[in-house]
């Protein structure tokens, strides 16, 4: 699915078989999960292969370095073309894109890595949730307390949580979890940001225990610019009640309607929501290809 014989993959300046790719089974990142990572899309649009915000997926990898104390050698700049050739090499236009970057060197200190690894991989990969409408079930499990990690980082061992979530949650027959955090309040799914529609407004929770996705930006951008209000506060599952609809955000789900939370079941049918609506508006975005042309 990943990657086959002649998949390429970038591994620390060199362009390599993916299956060849190594670390070492001593590595800080393999026993600690210290290692930070991106999530990151491209299409094929009618002025080619387009990476969409490469630079801000790449800043915000940064970003997780300097969180974690993992040096990254790497511009911006640099990263950006390496995927790009990454991509031709590969033949691909539609990816899903996974930089990572890890501490390779045998470790088994807790203390911050000297050095760093940097892996860019690309595949062929649909939407991660799939298109059909989600159940979701309120988690048992929070968010990570702000307080304890960077939140704001996508580091590779707070998806822990995000794999014990879901994995709970889809156990009892839904098809995916939605946490809260240390308050109680509403915070996102494992792996995507949260959105509900109350009143013709669209409501979601703001920076505390969420990773401000890139997606969800997006989708907020999207919305003002089409006149509907959106307010970024903290709610409780209760404060869902009467909502008409739901949505997930996220660069692998990209944006995918909610059906139900637990016994709540929202009233309006999805293809009639302003998250069906913006979701159009985001395919548009991102493959160059109008609302007009692509219906």
């Amino acid at each position: 699915m990943y990657f086959n014989p002649d998949t390429l993959a970038f591994v620390d300046g060199e362009f390599v078989k993916a299956d060849q790719a190594q670390v070492s089974s001593y590595a800080q990142s393999l026993h600690y999960g210290y290692a930070v990572f991106e999530g990151i899309r491209s299409y094929a649009t009618p002025a080619g292969t387009q990476i969409f915000k490469a630079k801000e997926h790449y800043e915000r990898l940064q970003y997780s370095c300097k969180s974690v104390g993992l040096p990254l050698s790497y511009s911006i700049e640099e990263m950006t073309e390496i995927t790009y050739r990454l991509l031709e090499l590969n033949n691909l236009s539609d990816a899903y894109i996974r930089p990572l970057v890890y501490a390779g060197t045998p470790n088994m200190t807790l203390k911050y890595a000297s050095t760093s690894n940097l892996m860019i991989a690309v595949w062929d990969w649909g939407k991660y949730l799939g298109d059909q409408c989600l159940r979701l079930s309120i988690s048992p499990y929070q968010r990570p307390n702000p307080n304890a990690v960077p939140i704001e980082a996508k580091v590779s061992g707070h998806y822990v949580n995000s794999i014990i979530a879901s994995s709970e949650a889809r156990g009892r027959g839904f098809d995916e979890a939605l946490l809260l955090d240390m308050n109680g309040f509403v915070a996102e799914g494992p792996g995507a940001n949260f959105f509900f529609e109350k009143d013709g407004e669209l409501f979601t929770a703001p920076p505390s225990s969420i990773l401000r996705g890139i997606t969800r930006n997006t989708i907020i951008d999207l919305a003002r610019e089409a006149g509907i209000n959106v307010t970024e506060k903290f709610f409780t599952p209760d404060e869902l009640q009467g909502a008409t609809g739901a949505f997930f955000t996220g660069t692998a789900a990209e944006v995918i309607g909610i059906t139900s939370i637990d016994d709540l079941v929202f009233s309006t049918p999805y293809q009639d929501t302003l998250g069906h609506v913006l979701a159009e508006r985001y395919h548009a975005l991102v493959t160059g290809v109008t609302i007009e042309q692509n219906a």
